[in-house]
């Protein structure tokens, strides 16, 4: 069964300083692999004058990769990355600008730096915790449609997707442990004249 996240909604910015180099560290949503690479190119044109723009992101349960660019290897990318899963994120992106001040931190210094800078600026992120769901389809007549449409849009469950064909199927997001009673609830909306089926895992938000 997958696991509860948090994630955010907006990006997070926030610096720090480990002698005299500056560490600027931007936050941001990432859904997806593209919109991770779409932020970090974006945050390396607007600090192209930075000695290092490191990055980090997580993707779903699967998907974690960082980039050092340029520091030595392990020192950067690997501490981003495991800082955010350290602290349950995903679905995020971490870039960390570094600004060099004329003093080398070594290994171990550039690790806390960068590992430092992404929690620092996680901690004053205020994250969206997803939990477990299934999408539901939900298959009605067209004489049925409009007022089960309406019914599951004022219900707290999120519509993602209404199909028209010999049926009107709407796919919704239900959380995990709330399947069974939308389904009974479903089939007392519709007099058991609905069809329903459980479709993809996915994740909503608490």
């Amino acid at each position: 069964m997958p696991a509860a996240y948090l994630t955010l909604t907006t990006v997070v910015e926030h610096e720090t300083e480990a002698r005299r180099s500056r560490f600027i560290c931007a936050v941001a949503p990432a859904r997806t692999v593209e919109e991770a690479a779409a932020f970090i190119a974006v945050r390396r044109a607007e600090h192209a004058g930075a000695t290092h723009n490191c990055a980090a992101y997580v993707i779903g349960e699967r998907v974690q990769k960082g980039d050092d660019d340029g520091e030595p290897g392990g020192t950067a990318g690997t501490p981003m990355v495991q800082a955010l899963v350290g602290r349950g994120f995903s679905d995020v992106v971490a870039v960390v600008t570094r600004y060099f001040g004329g003093t080398l931190l070594g290994a171990g210094g550039l690790v806390r730096a960068y590992g430092g800078a992404v929690t620092e600026t996680l901690d004053r992120a205020e994250p969206v915790r997803m939990v477990p769901a299934r999408l539901v389809h939900v298959a009605v007549a067209h004489d049925q449609a409009g007022r089960v449409e309406n019914d599951l849009r004022a219900s707290r469950h999120a519509v993602r997707e209404v199909t028209y064909a010999g049926e009107v199927t709407f796919a919704v997001a239900v959380g995990q442990d709330e399947v069974a009673a939308f389904t009974d609830w479903v089939a007392t909306l519709t007099a058991g004249r609905a069809r329903v089926t459980t479709g993809a895992d996915l994740h909503v938000p608490a």
